[in-house]
């Protein structure tokens, strides 16, 4: 009968209660933080097309602006770095200068290769939640949490256990790296709050909403600082978007409403000549059409080879008023995609979507592929670029 697990239910609810007191997971300061947001807070002043005007007049891009989605090849030179530090073989300042070298050579590369919105490559990043998560309180990263992502591909995801605020910048210095290291614009990389809930083991004392617009307001502090450090490109990447997406239809309004609150809440605190760009990967894009919408992003890049372009049709039948991505290399695969086949990629592209608002940029972000076939897709994706602006420009 119930005897025998008395003790036990009174040891859990002893448990309950003391994490609901405990210093982890409730924060005060971040507590009236949160309750203070105002709908204005997650609505950027400025319509999109002011927006635009300032952002064409500030970045100075031309017509079909080339860019990558994020991350550049993770070598096992730099999981071997990584492994050196955890073993205490090479110390902090060892393993700075190691990923230093790493962006000097990726922005070397892409000035070289021609493209027009740099990124600093991630070097220094072991996963793109567990990097943020281990930065931010609230956040714990475990050891050997191991789940498999895909393939044999595995991530640790981290719990988040308590309310989360951002005691330090934490890009910042890379970007500032990087882009001392140019004249073109780098782009500031974040993961977004929906991913960042997705891809933990989440908190289930409060409701979704609220941790997510806790960790909205950290990344909205990381997005302000990476402004005034000289970004003028930041993007926020949320591929977890529709993979959250609750199975019953029932649910869905509910969790869209909230998650591009938070969506909003991160990228609004920004001048209207800051360019916003998010990423999300491949999904049936039709039942969050209203969704991506609602981000409000200035810049949406989003995976499209494999579909041959169907998302720029979907974009353009819904009337998507803002610039799109659509991916013109799949890299899932090793194979090295022609100039021709981008520029007929982009044709299908431009069908649906008009130039002034046509990027082009890879599916996805490039950690997992290696640096020969990096090199020869940017090329014939930079190459594929001009030469359609060639022709549009006449």
């Amino acid at each position: 009968g119930t005897g025998a697990i008395t003790a036990d239910l009174a040891a859990n609810r002893a448990d309950l209660a003391s994490r609901a007191g405990s210093p982890i997971t409730r924060d005060p300061a971040v507590r009236a933080r949160t309750g203070a947001v105002t709908e204005a807070d997650a609505r950027r002043p400025q319509a999109y097309p002011e927006r635009a005007e300032a952002q064409r007049a500030r970045l100075g891009l031309p017509l079909l602006p080339t860019t990558t989605i994020g991350s550049f090849p993770q070598t096992s030179e730099l999981r071997l770095a990584r492994a050196d530090l955890t073993a205490g073989r090479i110390d902090a300042e060892g393993y700075r200068e190691r990923m230093a070298a790493e962006v000097r050579e990726v922005i070397a590369f892409q000035e070289k290769a021609g493209l027009d919105v740099l990124v600093h490559g991630e070097p220094e990043r072991n996963d793109m939640v567990q990097y943020f998560a281990e930065q931010l309180t609230g956040y714990l990263a475990t050891r050997h949490g191991w789940v498999q992502s895909y393939g044999t591909r595995y991530v640790r995801p981290p719990v988040l256990a308590g309310d989360i605020s951002r005691p330090h910048p934490m890009t910042v210095d890379w970007f500032r790296y990087a882009q001392g290291l140019t004249d073109r614009p780098v782009k500031g990389m974040l993961t977004g709050p929906v991913t960042m809930l997705a891809w933990s083991f989440v908190r289930d004392d409060q409701p979704l909403a609220e941790t997510a617009r806790q960790v909205a307001l950290a990344l909205r502090d990381e997005v302000t600082d990476l402004e005034a450090a000289g970004a003028s490109v930041v993007q926020v990447d949320e591929p977890a978007l529709r993979e959250t997406l609750p199975l019953r239809a029932a649910g869905r309004p509910a969790y869209l409403d909230w998650a591009t609150t938070a969506f909003r809440l991160a990228t609004s605190g920004v001048r209207a000549d800051t360019q916003i760009h998010t990423h999300m990967c491949y999904a049936e894009f039709g039942a969050i059409m209203t969704a991506i919408e609602e981000l409000d992003a200035d810049v949406i890049s989003l995976e499209a080879t494999r579909s041959h372009m169907q998302v720029a049709g979907e974009l353009a039948d819904a009337g998507y008023p803002r610039e799109v991505g659509p991916g013109v290399w799949d890299i899932h695969s090793p194979r090295v995609p022609s100039t021709e086949e981008a520029v007929e990629l982009l044709r299908t592209g431009l069908a649906a979507i008009p130039a002034e608002r046509l990027w082009v940029n890879p599916d996805c972000g490039l950690k997992t592929r290696g640096w020969t076939e990096t090199r020869a897709s940017l090329e014939s994706l930079v190459g594929a670029a001009r030469r359609l602006r060639e022709e549009l420009l006449g």
